[in-house]
């Protein structure tokens, strides 16, 4: 049985005991967390939700919270003597699936 849930402006396709990873949740370490909207839920019967699934959650628990990889952000306007360089880590938490209730 597998869901596919927004959370963080995108859609992830999950399915139970599954690790993902996801945009920083403000939710304590080791507590769960459920998400309401569930888009579809798939199995042996599929349902399709007009957005969301009536009555369909997923519940996951937060192993831990974290930064990723440091990106560089350069811009550059050749001729115009215009450098900008700039640093990003995204925020992070992750969960592992421990039920999808349909």
């Amino acid at each position: 049985m597998y869901a596919v849930i927004q959370t963080g402006g995108k859609q992830v396709r999950v399915s139970e005991g599954q690790e993902i990873y996801v945009e920083r949740l403000d939710v304590a370490e080791g507590e769960s967390f459920t998400f309401d909207d569930v888009l579809m839920v798939g199995g042996e019967k599929v349902l399709i939700g007009t957005p969301n699934v009536i009555g369909a959650k997923v519940v996951a628990k937060v192993i831990k919270h974290g930064r990723g990889k440091k990106i560089i952000v350069f811009k550059y306007k050749r001729r115009k003597n215009y450098r900008k360089k700039q640093g990003h880590r995204q925020a992070y938490t992750k969960l592992v699936v421990e039920q999808i209730l349909a």
